[in-house]
């Protein structure tokens, strides 16, 4: 008998049930530091301009208003050291999940085409990959690949700052995946949706170098000629229930995600174009979020330490990316007894084996008690 559905991996998520089963028994409770969702309110700015924005009645558009792709343009000039750009280079999506599960199949791959994504990665770039019917290959340089695997590749991901590691690429590194793409004809998509929570040598706040974009001159040259750029304001503004992010560069692939689209029927609600707008347009409630990250960095990291985890990167995002150089489960249950439950390594392919993810998406009391707890 004929089966429906799509061949894909089991959600690993699912895989977490036990843990979080002796997690829940601690007697003070569970504190979740495992998946990076944002736990604080969303700017007032935000949520008066969604109000305000309710009386929707007609359809929105594909490409986005006029208002939100300057916004967007304005953006990238302002916060990433990206000039230039015109309001046709860019486009809301529906958060930045659907966009690069979905970017394989609008982009035309398929069987006998190559998506490389970095060895250890989101695995939604795999999905998408597979929604397609291409392959998924997982690399850090073309280099790495032989020489028939190259011939055949037609996307690159890049994610800096990284998923789950917060490695962060420099204009040097990302000019080279660019250069060594366009000589084979094949698409970079970077995905940067962690560019605002720099730390250290990235942190902006304290005198660092602020996170470069693939779109940026020194990367690109004046040409954003193969090449894309996804951002998402769930972690800059708390906008992670609102679903919105969008997608710049390349003029010409652009028209055609955006007509695709329109097809598809893949639009951003009118009342969160508005919203998206408002965020984008003040930068106050960005650097408000920034500095509670760090203050919860500051306190979680040195506790890992004393808990016996070396971490390793970690540059940016919302993610300490550890190891207590034992199998990924062990420390999992390690901290589960603890009642905490964080990210199995593993969940980022073969190369995570052995670290956990640890968010700072906790709140400020919930960051506290961990500490204290792996202290005990």
């Amino acid at each position: 008998m004929r089966t429906f559905g799509l061949d894909l991996p089991d959600y690993p998520w699912d895989t977490m049930a036990p843990y979080r089963a002796t997690a829940e028994q601690h007697p003070d409770g569970l504190i979740n530091l495992s998946i990076g969702t944002p736990v604080d309110p969303t700017p007032d700015v935000i949520r008066l301009a969604l109000a305000q924005a309710t009386d929707a009645h007609g359809y929105p558009t594909t490409h986005g208003t006029l208002s939100l792709r300057q916004a967007i343009v304005d953006w990238f000039d302002r916060r990433r050291g990206v000039p230039g750009l015109t309001t046709d280079q860019v486009m809301p999506t529906i958060g930045s999940k659907e966009l690069v599960a979905w970017l394989p199949f609008l982009l035309g791959l398929g069987e006998g085409d190559i998506v490389v994504r970095p060895t250890v990665a989101y695995p939604t770039y795999d999905i998408g990959a597979q929604l397609a019917g291409a392959t998924p290959v997982a690399a850090d340089s073309l280099e790495e690949l032989d020489e028939a695997t190259r011939a055949k590749v037609r996307l690159i991901w890049v994610n800096s700052p990284a998923n789950p590691t917060g490695i962060v690429r420099d204009t040097a590194q990302l000019k080279k995946i660019v250069d060594d793409a366009r000589a084979l004809g094949a698409l970079v998509a970077s995905d940067e949706c962690y560019a605002e929570l720099g730390w250290g040598h990235w942190d902006t706040a304290q005198g660092g170098e602020p996170i470069p974009s693939i779109l940026d001159p020194r990367v690109c040259g004046q040409s954003q000629e193969l090449v894309l750029a996804a951002y998402s304001l769930s972690k800059q503004s708390n906008f992670a229930g609102y679903r919105g992010a969008f997608i710049a560069g390349d003029p010409d692939i652009m028209a055609n995600l955006v007509n695709s689209r329109k097809h598809a029927g893949m639009i951003v609600p009118a009342p969160v174009q508005v919203a998206m707008t408002a965020a984008l347009a003040d930068d106050s409630h960005v650097e408000a979020q920034k500095n509670r990250y760090r203050a919860r960095r500051e306190i979680l990291l040195p506790a890992l330490e004393k808990f016996g985890l070396r971490v390793e990167n970690s540059q940016a995002g919302l993610y300490l990316w550890a190891t207590a150089g034992q199998d990924t489960w062990a420390t999992v249950q390690r901290f589960a007894e603890r009642g905490i439950l964080v990210g199995p390594g593993i969940f980022y392919g073969e190369a995570g084996q052995g670290y956990v993810r640890v968010a700072l998406t906790g709140s400020d009391d919930d960051i506290t008690r961990a500490a204290g707890r792996l202290a005990e």
